[in-house]
């Protein structure tokens, strides 16, 4: 068995980390090592459970998942019903606290999605909280709550009509007391279906010629907009949402097979475009919003 050990921290920033060294497993079986994780987000929690599809699809076999030594992660992870998911990707029982009654700060919990009702439910059941957070938390006019929730469906839609297989979505508020001195609203999405070239590769492989690879379909979608929907209208989502979230001074960034593309505000460091990661299936969207300064809403 391949022991793997996770990074004492899981998120956006470190997920790279997890998704290279799984991807040198082999096929083997699998070991994840979790006990020294001490932080983890919706980005680390959904690319955790990906990691676990991707090895049980290369092995045949469910990946053991070792669970964190931390109390206060543990706590976390039921709070956010990782349980409930992991329980789907991993061998074995996997013993968390008892899920509670939930947090004013958790505005959506780890929800899977595989069709339209999905996100349906999604968008209907963070309706009360969005308005919340997004009003007192982040002090977003109330204008933002419909926006917000098209962003949602859109990035939750993008699953169902681009990944073509079941994933998560999760969302959480944090304070950023060194990074950035504010709250933030970090919203995850992940699933581990075809990706943007496999999703594009038809419509528009052949104009990129020598081109095309996972990258140059980001920047298909993510940039000019491009989409394997002929209707006008449809699948210009990704595009739509890297707007707002540019309107609102967030954070976007797209992991695709082999590649990532972002679009950042000054307080964020991502490059623009990266080429020539460790291979991942599917498609890992991750977005950060800022609360506004009292400057701004004054």
């Amino acid at each position: 068995m391949k022991v793997i050990p996770l990074p004492g921290s899981l998120d956006y920033r470190t997920i790279d980390q997890l998704i290279e060294t799984s991807s040198e497993a082999a096929g083997a079986k699998v070991l994840l090592d979790a006990r020294h994780l001490r932080w983890i987000d919706p980005v680390g929690m959904i690319g955790l459970l990906s990691t676990g599809l991707v090895l049980r699809e290369e092995s045949g076999s469910p990946a053991a998942l070792q669970l964190p030594e931390s109390g206060e992660v543990l706590s976390y992870l039921s709070r956010m019903g990782f349980g409930e998911a992991a329980k789907e990707v991993f061998e074995g029982s996997l013993h968390l606290p008892r899920r509670s009654g939930g947090s004013s700060d958790v505005m959506l919990e780890l929800t899977r999605v595989e069709q339209n009702q999905d996100v349906h439910r999604v968008v209907e059941s963070v309706h009360d909280r969005a308005g919340t957070i997004l009003s007192r938390t982040l002090r977003y006019p109330p204008t933002a709550v419909v926006q917000f929730s098209v962003i949602l469906s859109e990035v939750c839609q993008n699953i169902l009509e681009h990944a073509e297989a079941p994933g998560w979505v999760a969302a959480q508020t944090y304070f950023w007391k060194k990074r950035l001195g504010r709250e933030v609203l970090v919203i995850g999405v992940g699933d581990v279906g075809r990706g943007f070239k496999g999703s594009l590769e038809g419509e528009y492989s052949g104009r990129f010629a020598d081109r095309w690879g996972d990258a140059a379909a980001l920047e298909a979608a993510f940039i000019h907009g491009l989409t394997r929907f002929p209707d006008q209208g449809r699948g210009h989502g990704i595009q739509q949402i890297r707007k707002q979230v540019r309107r609102w001074d967030g954070a976007i960034s797209i992991r695709s097979g082999t590649a990532r593309i972002a679009d950042v505000p000054d307080w964020e460091e991502l490059p623009p475009l990266e080429d020539g990661l460790a291979p991942f299936p599917g498609a890992q969207i991750t977005i950060i919003l800022p609360a506004r300064s009292l400057e701004e809403v004054g």
